[in-house]
């Protein structure tokens, strides 16, 4: 599916294997790796319900462009670009969606708002959500890499339903943090509040 996919320049300038090498620069290979399959399971999905199967592509590869940016660095961002001093109490987990999209913007030129909010939710989801960004939110967590208790579950769910992928994962989420004893960002709780309890 992927091989036969070439962009239309009209959600950006570069070509898949422009963009697939310039974010390739920005991470490890294995994070790379991760993306590729992020891509594909993205792909399939749009496939599956009727999303631009482009700006899937596109929202894909560059969803952890920033993942791997130094702390610092992406500080620097948040204190000096307008962003939340909130943000600063959080890690590079929440930061590498939001500033993430951020540059991907700013460095890559991307500037479609739908595919900018799907890079910026996709850790941690939102009440609000295009069916592009449920598609890279799910396609993250259920990538053919991940081998966690639940995703066979998650995996199933994503074929019935994409809300019923994104509550599924979306609960999984919160449970872990909460048994972890995370910090939790008040987005999260708010996803979980509109796709868990209301749903």
């Amino acid at each position: 599916m992927t091989t036969e996919l070439v962009y239309s320049k009209q959600y950006t300038d570069l070509t898949r294997e422009d963009l697939m090498q310039k974010v390739s620069e920005q991470m490890s290979d294995k994070r790379f790796q991760h993306v590729l399959r992020v891509e594909k399971k993205a792909l399939e999905l749009a496939n599956n319900y009727q999303i631009d199967k482009e700006k899937a592509s596109i929202a894909a590869l560059t969803h952890d462009y920033a993942k791997e940016r130094p702390d610092e660095e992406m500080m620097d961002i948040i204190q000096n670009e307008g962003f939340s001093r909130e943000l600063l109490e959080y890690g590079n987990a929440i930061w590498h969606g939001i500033l993430g999209a951020y540059l991907v913007k700013t460095e890559l030129g991307i500037a479609d708002q739908e595919i900018l909010d799907a890079i910026m939710l996709h850790t941690t989801g939102a009440k609000e959500m295009s069916d592009l960004a449920k598609v890279i939110y799910v396609a993250d967590y259920i990538e053919d890499g991940r081998d966690f208790p639940g995703v066979v579950e998650a995996r199933e769910s994503a074929e019935r339903s994409l809300d019923e992928a994104v509550s599924y994962e979306t609960y999984n989420t919160l449970t872990y943090l909460l048994k972890s004893k995370k910090k939790i960002y008040p987005k999260t709780l708010e996803t979980y509040n509109y796709w868990v309890v209301s749903h």
